[in-house]
C-alpha cells in the first residue's frame, strides 16, 4: 500500500495532522475560558462589540494555539496525501467536544459519546487504508500535474458552478437553502487544499536552496490560495450566521471533504495502484467519520443517556432478588395495576351476561 521510500514522509505527514486537530481543537476551549472569564468580570461581550478580550492571556494563548494547528495542518499537506489529512480534520471537533465536557462543564451525551467513538474508529480505518499519492517533489512536477486536461476540466467546472451559484442562486436561495453557501465552501476547499499542497513543495524546495522566489507558480498559487481562502471565510460566515451550526458543521464536512478527496484524485492520481480492499476501507473510514460527526452535532442539544433507554432494554438489570431497579418499579407498580383492574372489568362482564341469561 504505502511504498518504503514514502513511509517516513506518510508517518510525518500523519503526525502533523494529528497534531493540528489537537492544538486547533484545544484553541477553542482555550478562548472560551478567556471569554467566559471576562464575562463574569462584567467587560463587554465580544458578541456585543467589545474589544476586552485583547487583554485576556487566555484568548491569545487560544489564538496561539490554532496559528500552531493551522501551520501544522498547513505542512501535514506537503509530507501526507490529501485523502489523508482532510479527514482527519474531524478530530478537532472531536478534542473540542471531549475537552469542553471536562472543562467547561459542556454535557456531552450518550449520541456524542457514539459519534466520538465511530469518528475515531472511521479515522484509524483510513489511516490504515490511506492511499499512496503519485510523489511530486518540484514545482515543475506540480506545474506539469496542474496542466493535466482532467484537472484543467476539473478546475474550469468549479469555476462555473461556483458562479453560478454566487451570482445567480445565492441572491435567490442563499437565505432559506443551507446547501447554497456550503457549496461555494467546498467546491473552493478543493482547490485551496491543492495550492498549499503546491506551496508546501516550493517550501521545502526554499529550504533546500532551490530559488523558489523567482518562480511565478509559486506566487499564482500563494495569489490563488488567499482568494479561494477570502471566499471560503466568507460564505462560510454567512451559512453559521444564518443556520444553526449543529447543521452547518456536519453538512461542511461532508460536502468539503468530498470535494477535496474527488480533486487529490484527478491531480495526484492517488487510487490508480490501490488495491480493491483499501479502497473499502478508505470509504468505509469516511461514511463511518460522517456518522460520528452527524451523531454528535445533531443531537448535542438532546439530554439522552443510559438511564433513558426503553425499559425493555433493562428487563435483565434486574437485582439478586429479582426486583427492579428503582427508576422502574413504579412502571412495574403501573403495570400490576392495570392488570388487576382489566380482571376486574372482565369479571364483571361476566357476572353482567349470566343474569341476563338467567332473567331471560
Amino acid at each position: 500500500m504505502i511504498r518504503s521510500s514514502g513511509k517516513h514522509y506518510f508517518y510525518v505527514g500523519l503526525i502533523l495532522a494529528m497534531s493540528s486537530s489537537l492544538f486547533i481543537g484545544g484553541s477553542f476551549i482555550l478562548k472560551k475560558k478567556g471569554l467566559l472569564r471576562l464575562a463574569r468580570k462584567g467587560s463587554m461581550r465580544a458578541g456585543q462589540g467589545g474589544h476586552a478580550y485583547l487583554k485576556e492571556w487566555l484568548w491569545w494563548a487560544g489564538l496561539l494555539s490554532m496559528g500552531a494547528g493551522e501551520v501544522a495542518n498547513f505542512a501535514a499537506y506537503a509530507f501526507a496525501p490529501a485523502t489523508l489529512v482532510t479527514p482527519l480534520g474531524a478530530l478537532s471537533v472531536l478534542v473540542s467536544a471531549i475537552l469542553s465536557s471536562y472543562f467547561l462543564n459542556e454535557k456531552l451525551n450518550l449520541h456524542g459519546k457514539i459519534g466520538c467513538l465511530l469518528s475515531i474508529t472511521g479515522s484509524t480505518v483510513m489511516v490504515i487504508h490511506a492511499p499512496q499519492e503519485e510523489e511530486v517533489e518540484t514545482l515543475n512536477e506540480i506545474s506539469h500535474k496542474l496542466g493535466d486536461p482532467g484537472f484543467v476540466v476539473f478546475v474550469t467546472l468549479i469555476v462555473i458552478v461556483s458562479l453560478i451559484l454566487i451570482f445567480v442562486v445565492g441572491p435567490r436561495h442563499g437565505q432559506s437553502n443551507v446547501l447554497v453557501y456550503i457549496t461555494i465552501c467546498s467546491v473552493i476547499g478543493a482547490l485551496s487544499v491543492s495550492c498549499v499542497k503546491g506551496l508546501g513543495i516550493a517550501i521545502k524546495e526554499l529550504f533546500a536552496g532551490k530559488p523558489m522566489l523567482k518562480h511565478p507558480l509559486a506566487w499564482i498559487l500563494l495569489l490563488s490560495l488567499v482568494v479561494c481562502v477570502s471566499t471560503q471565510i466568507n460564505y462560510l460566515n454567512r451559512a453559521l450566521d444564518i443556520f444553526n451550526t449543529s447543521i452547518v458543521t456536519p453538512i461542511y464536512y461532508v460536502f468539503f471533504t468530498t470535494s477535496v478527496l474527488t480533486c487529490s484524485a484527478i491531480l495526484f492520481k492517488e487510487w490508480q495502484n490501490m488495491a480493491a480492499d483499501d479502497i473499502i476501507g478508505t470509504f468505509s473510514g469516511f461514511l463511518t467519520i460522517i456518522v460520528g460527526i452527524f451523531l454528535l452535532h445533531a443531537f448535542k442539544d438532546v439530554n439522552f443517556t443510559l438511564a433513558n433507554l426503553p425499559v425493555s432494554l433493562h428487563k435483565n438489570d434486574r437485582g439478586t432478588n429479582g426486583s427492579l431497579p428503582a427508576p422502574y418499579e413504579h412502571f412495574n407498580h403501573d403495570e400490576e395495576i392495570a392488570t388487576h383492574v382489566g380482571d376486574l372489568q372482565s369479571m364483571e362482564g361476566m357476572s353482567s351476561r349470566r343474569n341476563g341469561n338467567l332473567t331471560a
